[in-house]
């Protein structure tokens, strides 16, 4: 059996796999129309009609989102809730848009039903569900051609017996039904209602993504899925539960790089993802940490993600003059269908990646191993006529669009880490995806941070990264205590059964019982506050969070009265997982043939000859002085003047700045 990671991105698809005992990579331009057809035809490429075990990061739930080409989808709740997910939170993102309209929710009112039938907040039926407009209901659903229909009734986290009697009464409709106590069992009635619609809205479409992949395989080939959580799922959960999905392939990133930073010695990182159309970074302090905060296309998402922070900003970002006369990059992006200018595939918009290799940074012949060649040529004619209207020379121009990028990517990291406490200074800088390595030394700079890491293949770390992954699982419940009604035995108890079912579904993901560890967790609070803290489950856990909350907003009070709203227990399988290799040892200076000429490339709006090192010819000890060039298959390093790079064990390039 093979076994391949896979990851879609916005411009490329990433394959990583093992031939014989080597790791193989392969990147083809991604399908747009179709993200299905790029994978199989990579699948085809390297293993065909061979068994394999893939698992594969996909972005059709977010796009379907973030593009809002979902399925058209129905919203059934309580009579009188109707419009809870319009309301929403007070929260305005933009306090001071004078302009700002909130996004309209993705059902309209016309597809919003209510049922008559309550649910006390005790979990007591107050009001019998009525049922008698069945019938008219089932028959509005079909004549308006819903495809999938979310059910989100107040309290069914406490008795979710009204849920199952809808679920089963919309059963003959043959479409997608999503239970909002299945999806994420929790109070707050909005988050959770907009975490099940989301959910709904998708699922027909991933449904028909792994449909469409699952029909391409050969039968004994099994097909997994990456989730927002770091861990990985089967395609059958996967297509049931997308809305765990909407992250997978940054996800896969942030476990790569937290696995390859551990063998570093490094457990303090900020990875910084640069792809084609955006850039996504998070923040390491020891462990990957989650969120149920994530917010898509402004809908909030509650189910537990690794913290990630998005900026559309990537290789294949546009560049534009807006109204004021202002450089802007992004967020609208080239793709891989036209591309940027350079790709020769009808791209007319300079995108980042095109001023890259006007100032000499990409070299043509060596993108993507020399299989797909740049077209330098291209750039002239576009270039000189947005010089000409910006006022600015050529170069000026090329480099100043880098500027606002890395500006974009600054703003996006100080978010995670200056703006919740963290100083970048204490950080190592960890750089991957297509894009990433030409950019990282130059933002690092901006930051002051002293160290940058670049792995081997950074262009498809995503990819090693879902091979990297365990199998994970979340279940939540809410129970809404105080510390005074409620002992650690009692705690015990509440956790029992959701312990029993993520070990049970582990089973049958195909883990071994000794490979099952599970993880508990409490949600807790202040009593008073509208926001909790996630907190290992321990019989500390009241010092616990007293600690953690000094440490994320400055202050504690041990004499304030606590809340344990919600329990989580999080299932983690450890399958069998590909041993990262050493690279041959050297010495300090790199061997004649890893350098393959030099080239003319531009630093501050001056020429320097610089070396073109071929990576796969360094060897563990040797350093590289800037400025230089590094290729790759999967992505260009550029170090810049001053700059001392040097190769560890496992092939990564260790950048010090100091």
């Amino acid at each position: 059996m093979i076994t391949i990671g896979v990851d879609t991105g916005g411009t490329f698809t990433d394959f990583i796999y093992q031939a014989d005992d080597s790791w193989e990579v392969y990147k083809i331009p991604s399908t747009p129309s179709n993200p299905a057809w790029a994978v199989l035809e990579g699948l085809k490429h390297i293993a065909d009609h061979k068994q394999k075990k893939i698992i594969h990061g996909s972005t059709v739930a977010t796009n379907a989102i973030l593009e809002r080409r979902g399925a058209r989808t129905a919203l059934i709740t309580n009579k009188g809730f109707e419009d809870v997910i319009e309301i929403g939170r007070q929260n305005r993102t933009r306090l001071y848009d004078l302009n700002y309209r909130k996004i309209p929710p993705l059902v309209s009112s016309d597809l919003r039903f209510g049922i008559k039938g309550r649910i006390l907040h005790t979990g007591k039926e107050l009001e019998p569900l009525d049922l008698s407009g069945a019938a008219q209901l089932l028959d509005d659903l079909k004549n308006r051609q819903v495809q999938s229909v979310a059910v989100c009734l107040l309290f069914s986290f406490n008795n979710p017996a009204h849920e199952e009697i809808i679920g089963d009464l919309l059963k003959p409709l043959g479409i997608s039904i999503s239970l909002s106590h299945k999806i994420l069992s929790e109070f707050r009635e909005y988050e959770r209602t907009s975490t099940t619609l989301i959910n709904a809205y998708v699922a027909p479409r991933m449904q028909s993504y792994l449909g469409a992949l699952t029909d391409g395989l050969e039968k004994k080939d099994k097909l997994s899925i990456m989730q927002s959580n770091g861990g990985n799922i089967s395609a059958e959960t996967a297509s049931r539960e997308p809305v765990r999905t909407i992250l997978s392939g940054p996800a896969g990133g942030l476990v790569g790089a937290f696995a390859i930073g551990q063998l570093a010695g490094l457990d303090k990182i900020i990875t910084f993802d640069m792809g084609g159309t955006s850039t996504d970074v998070g923040l390491i302090d020891g462990h990957i940490g989650l969120t149920t905060e994530s917010r898509i296309a402004d809908f909030p998402v509650k189910v537990p993600m690794i913290d990630i922070n998005t900026v559309g900003a990537g290789g294949g970002s546009i560049v534009y003059i807006d109204d004021g006369g202002a450089l802007r990059v992004g967020p609208a992006s080239a793709g891989a269908v036209p591309g940027p200018i350079c790709y020769g595939k009808g791209g007319s918009q300079i995108t980042v990646t095109d001023a890259n290799l006007f100032l000499g940074r990409l070299i043509p012949e060596h993108f993507l191993g020399g299989i797909m060649p740049l077209k330098r040529e291209r750039l002239m004619e576009p270039f000189a006529r947005m010089a000409s209207e910006a006022g600015l020379s050529t170069v000026e121009l090329a480099e100043g669009i880098l500027m606002v990028a890395n500006a974009a990517m600054e703003k996006a990291i100080r978010v995670i880490s200056l703006e919740r406490g963290y100083d970048p200074r204490e950080f190592t800088l960890f750089a991957f995806g297509g894009s990433g390595a030409m950019h990282a030394i130059f933002l690092a700079e901006l930051l002051n941070i002293h160290r940058v890491i670049i792995p081997r293949n950074p262009g498809i770390l995503s990819a090693i990264g879902m091979l990297l992954a365990d199998v994970i699982k979340d279940y939540s419940r809410t129970i809404m205590r105080n510390q005074s009604t409620i002992s650690f035995n009692e705690l015990i108890r509440f956790f029992d059964q959701m312990a029993k079912q993520g070990a049970r579904e582990l089973l049958d993901e195909g883990l071994k019982k000794n490979d099952v560890i599970l993880e508990k967790y409490l949600d807790m609070r202040y009593a008073g506050q509208s926001y909790e803290i996630m907190v290992p489950f321990s019989p500390e856990y009241i010092e616990g969070f007293h600690q953690l909350h000094e440490k994320k907003y400055g202050y504690l009070n041990r004499d304030a009265s606590l809340e344990i709203v919600n329990i989580r227990v999080r299932a983690r399988g450890k399958p069998e997982k590909p041993v990262l290799a050493k690279i041959k040892n050297g010495s300090w200076q790199p061997v004649s043939n890893a350098v393959k000429g030099r080239t003319a490339v531009i630093f501050e709006n001056k020429t320097i000859k610089t070396p073109v090192y071929k990576r796969n010819l360094l060897l563990n000890g040797n350093q590289i002085k800037g400025p230089a060039i590094v290729v790759e298959y999967s992505a260009t390093t550029v170090i810049p003047p001053s700059i001392i790079a040097t190769i560890d064990e496992y092939g990564n390039m260790l950048c010090s700045l100091k």
